[in-house]
């Protein structure tokens, strides 16, 4: 536990990689990328299972992502977002206006693994 919280950002940015859904998949030639605020994701373990929403909110310390829409009610009233591990979800749309992220998902695709192999 020790090592995971004293990691440094970049490492702990992977362990909030959540796996694409199968058309994502395909279209991209990605298994699994991290999670960003504005990425579609649909919950597929726990009890809030195949609810859909947009991420509003990635806690790298924690390791935890928020929903929008998976909330529950607190005693006092207040509602509160639950706090969801990036490996219980599925990532169904992602957020591309960033040309970082677009050049992640062509330099680590299909595209790219034939042109490694062709030379």
């Amino acid at each position: 536990m020790k090592k995971i919280s004293r990691a440094h950002h970049h490492i702990n940015r992977k362990r909030l990689s959540a796996p694409l859904a199968p058309p994502l998949r395909t279209q991209h030639g990605v298994r699994s990328i991290p999670v960003r605020e504005g990425d579609t994701v649909m919950v597929v373990k726990g009890d809030r299972k195949m609810s859909e929403g947009r991420v509003t909110r990635v806690d790298m310390k924690r390791g935890k992502i928020y929903v929008e829409g998976i909330t529950r009610q607190r005693l006092d009233g207040r509602t509160v977002q639950i706090p969801i591990s990036p490996q219980n979800v599925m990532i169904t749309r992602l957020k591309l206006d960033d040309e970082w992220r677009r050049g992640i998902l062509e330099r680590r695709g299909y595209k790219a693994d034939m042109k490694r192999r062709t030379g």
